[in-house]
């Protein structure tokens, strides 16, 4: 069995202006003369962690981090009065690792996305292929509007308790049969009270359909107020818009990758995100591989999903070199 790589702390960090009032939190860790890979983290809004530095090999590669538009340590964060959500979109993600890309000289780098980050990932490589040698995407996402209504409605037959309190936080009077805009609605409200209430349900359902198939411990980032306000918003207000991305272009945009290894992991019981997805992406994407993880769900702390994305960084680590 593969384990992760020993803690690291970054050799370099700092705030980089990217427009718009934005400024993002970055990190590099490992070598610096390393092969430069990028992290993105899913959500949108979950933040980059210590623990994701530890999936590649230190002495291997440059290992870059950053917090995408109002998560994690990045400023203004969602979950602030002041945060403007409508300059907080896919292109403008694309657009902030560009700038990151240049700030900090890379030419060309390895792009590892998970859950939602899998979907920033291909839409980014699908736009700047020439920037991107390799990819890595975990818990296979495309944000599709038919994913999005699965793991907001579909999963809920699933675990129909869990369904029916979600439903319930919206209070009577002001549902309109569409949850994300209604909890949408209920996170952007002037009263402090109300927006943390709707917080803590949506983060409740997100934990249930976590932890459906997989029965993992709630996550502590589900503790702080604060993540689950800003999360929750940077959710709803992505799936109210799908992403701003053409109903499944990044399916059929899939060929334009032909030239970039690829390497998925999916847990075959990831129930918000099922394996269909990533079967398809693989059957469009020429040369690509699948691994699929039996026992595994959506969330990477699943039994075999550490190991399998280690395991996928030290073989492009010598196909890179």
């Amino acid at each position: 069995m593969t384990a992760l790589y020993p803690d690291i702390e970054p050799h370099a960090r700092g705030m980089l202006d990217v427009g718009d009032g934005q400024s993002i939190y970055w990190e590099s860790c490992g070598n610096p003369s390393g092969r430069p890979a990028v992290m993105l983290h899913g959500g949108p809004g979950s933040g980059c962690t210590p623990g994701m530095r530890r999936i590649f090999d230190p002495h291997a590669y440059r290992i870059i981090l950053f917090d995408q538009r109002g998560s994690g340590r990045s400023r203004p964060h969602a979950s602030a009065s002041e945060a403007d959500l409508s300059v907080n979109t896919t292109d403008h993600l694309i657009a902030d690792m560009e700038t990151l890309r240049n700030h900090l000289g890379v030419a060309r780098w390895l792009v590892w996305g998970g859950s939602w980050g899998s979907t920033l990932a291909l839409a980014y490589a699908q736009t700047h292929p020439a920037r991107v040698r390799a990819l890595i995407l975990c818990s296979v996402t495309t944000t599709t509007q038919t994913e999005i209504d699965r793991i907001t409605q579909g999963v809920g037959r699933f675990i129909p308790d869990a369904w029916r309190r979600f439903q319930e936080g919206i209070p009577p009077q002001e549902r309109t049969g569409h949850v994300i805009a209604d909890y949408h609605r209920l996170l952007v409200d002037q009263d402090p009270a109300t927006c943390d209430k709707a917080a803590r349900d949506w983060c409740d359902w997100e934990q249930a359909v976590l932890a459906a198939a997989t029965d993992l411990e709630p996550h502590p980032r589900y503790d702080s107020p604060v993540f689950r306000l800003g999360f929750a918003r940077l959710v709803t207000h992505y799936w109210l818009h799908a992403a701003w991305l053409e109903d499944g272009v990044l399916l059929r945009g899939a060929s334009t990758l032909a030239n970039i290894p690829g390497i998925m992991i999916h847990g075959l019981m990831d129930i918000g995100s099922p394996l269909i997805t990533a079967r398809r992406l693989a059957g469009k994407w020429p040369g690509s591989e699948l691994v699929v993880i039996g026992g595994a769900g959506h969330d990477t702390r699943s039994p075999g999903m550490n190991e399998a994305m280690v395991a996928a960084t030290d073989r492009l680590a010598t196909l890179l070199s």
